[in-house]
């Protein structure tokens, strides 16, 4: 197998039952079509139920807590997590695939630190057009503190349009740019985290901002939606004109639930964004490699973010240092052969995945459910099997030790961001 191309597209707090490829409510055409050609989890897990996290883990491949980043790096500098990043020294994805010979690019959402000092140049990327923060204003590109926030690697660029067309049009060019060689282009949508904005709104934050309110709500969800799925078409439309779809896998996944102030919809899930039910950390994901993955396949195969790195690796046919993943490669997934064995995960020190069983320590209580019966979370069994749950609360103190041992420590919380 050659090395092919890597195209990782992630959505960002897009809900599992919003795309009409998940029976949901907002018909995603180019979603539908890549799950017709490709394969579809229906269990699929981010790591973390919110957006730093889960973007650590991603790009290292381990548990984010090892990285030093359990939870969302804050844009308020007041705050004392503003001062948390993901540091250079950490083994990510595109230094391993450098070293393979892959050029790599990420367009849209970094949040994994403020600092320069945590930008993604420093983690090997060739090329970072995109934003530090957790969100931005989609048409003037301010953060929520009103620091304006799009950047071209190290320096600040001026740069109209609308984030999502933005993103999509630099990743288009980079496939374009790099179709004769291996590459690897993670897209990093702001789609549909808030605010809410259209294509057409005005900005709501910096110098020109309007005292704006989407009229509807559901309908501006819909048009971030669709912008995003627009995206996704147009992605792995270039991929095909250029002839490189037999050389390229595509992996779309979100980076967790969807949250309560946007109208977008986890059913039949349990919670929601920033929780540890599956309503926060099960997502739609689906995988697209003509040639390679049989069309209109569905697999309800347990895997998580932290196994897209070493998967990548498989595929790229170059190795981490040994015991460094907590994640496993899915290539034998992805080709429709054996699947892994059972697994554990787990979330937050709070919840585990123990194959299909599932513990969630809530308020100090833990609750036990059966997801191969009960998805939605609403038959506890924990009364009934008192053995698994001791198991199981065990499995989780031994993991937080293990996390926590060894793991890279942040920076002191006063300590000044530079400019």
């Amino acid at each position: 197998m050659n090395k092919p191309n890597i195209i990782i597209v992630l959505a960002d707090d897009m809900g599992y039952g919003d795309s009409s490829a998940y029976g949901g409510w907002i018909h995603t055409p180019a979603m539908e079509k890549m799950a017709r050609e490709g394969l579809k989890f229906t269990d699929f897990h981010s790591s973390g139920a919110v957006c730093s996290p889960t973007r650590a883990g991603l790009l290292t491949g381990r548990y984010q807590q090892r990285a030093g980043v359990p939870k969302v790096i804050g844009a308020d500098p007041n705050s004392a997590d503003h001062y948390v990043g993901l540091y250079p020294s950490e083994i990510t994805f595109p230094k391993l695939l450098k070293q393979a010979g892959y050029t790599s690019a990420i367009f849209g959402k970094w949040h994994l630190g403020y600092d320069k000092k945590f930008n993604p140049i420093h983690h090997d990327f060739d090329r970072f057009r995109g934003y530090v923060s957790g969100n931005i204003d989609y048409i003037s590109h301010y953060d929520r503190m009103e620091v304006y926030d799009w950047w071209e690697g190290l320096e600040h660029i001026e740069e109209e349009g609308y984030t999502t067309h933005l993103i999509t049009q630099h990743s288009v060019q980079f496939i374009k740019d790099h179709k004769d060689t291996p590459f690897c282009l993670y897209v990093a949508h702001e789609a549909v985290h808030t605010p809410l904005q259209g294509p057409d709104d005005p900005a709501i934050r910096g110098p020109e901002k309007a005292d704006f309110h989407p009229d509807d709500p559901r309908e501006t969800y819909c048009q971030m939606m669709k912008a995003m799925d627009d995206s996704l078409a147009e992605i792995m439309g270039t991929v095909r004109e250029l002839g490189i779809e037999e050389n390229t896998l595509v992996f779309f996944f979100s980076d967790n639930g969807g949250t309560r102030q946007n109208p977008e919809s986890n059913a039949p899930l349990r919670g929601n964004k920033g929780t540890v039910w599956e309503g926060g950390h099960r997502v739609p994901a689906i995988a697209w490699w003509p040639g390679t993955i049989a069309p209109n396949s569905v697999t309800d195969q347990l895997a998580i973010s932290i196994d897209l790195f070493p998967t990548m690796c498989d595929l790229a046919q170059t190795s981490a240092p040994d015991n460094h993943f907590d994640g496993i490669s899915l290539k034998s997934t992805l080709l429709g052969e054996n699947e892994p064995d059972a697994r554990q995960l787990f979330w937050n020190g709070l919840a585990m995945r123990d194959d299909k069983y599932k513990l969630v320590i809530d308020k100090g209580t833990p609750h036990l459910f059966d997801l191969s019966q009960d998805i939605s979370e609403s038959n506890d069994l924990a009364s009934q099997q008192p053995d698994r749950v001791q198991q199981m609360c065990h499995a989780i103190d031994a993991w937080k030790r293990d996390v926590a041992d060894g793991a890279t420590p942040q920076p002191e919380r006063d300590v000044k961001v530079s400019a």
